[in-house]
């Protein structure tokens, strides 16, 4: 690829600077747009495959506290949901997995299911399955399609 050389201070502009300019700029454009590795492929239920540019992908990823030094109850659930912060065109594909904070036993021993996921948010719960003191958090990504 080309390198425009750096204009001296005071140079005048003229054409065939500018010429450069934007000879330099459609290039690196060619460059960019034609590697086929720039491109996902998003599955969903409700839109099928899409084939995307990475660039016009949506990623989401949060981390969510769900509780913090409490005593928790074996079979006991915990309800919860995060909203995106602006809507997906079609449902996205989301991840949620449980992060042991307190790295004890209690909080390595819980599911998490999601309940529903929509263009706006996910509602998941989580599952206590040990008995003890937890300090656990969610790790969520959305990947989808832009509204």
């Amino acid at each position: 690829m080309a390198r425009v050389p750096l204009p001296e201070r005071g140079q005048p502009l003229d054409v065939s600077y500018i010429y450069s300019l934007a000879q330099a700029i459609n290039d690196v454009a060619v460059a960019v747009n034609s590697d086929t590795n720039n491109y996902s492929t998003i599955f969903s239920a409700g839109m099928g495959n899409q084939n995307v540019k990475t660039g016009d992908a949506r990623f989401v990823a949060t981390t969510q506290q769900v509780v913090s030094g409490e005593n928790v109850i074996a079979g006991n659930t915990k309800d919860l949901s995060f909203t995106f912060s602006s809507d997906f065109k079609y449902i996205p594909v989301v991840t949620v997995s449980p992060v042991n904070v307190g790295k004890n036993d209690a909080g390595s021993n819980v599911t998490v299911s999601l309940k529903e996921v929509t263009t706006s948010r996910v509602d998941y719960t989580v599952r206590y399955n040990t008995t003890g003191t937890i300090s656990l958090s969610v790790n969520i990504i959305a990947i989808g399609i832009p509204n």
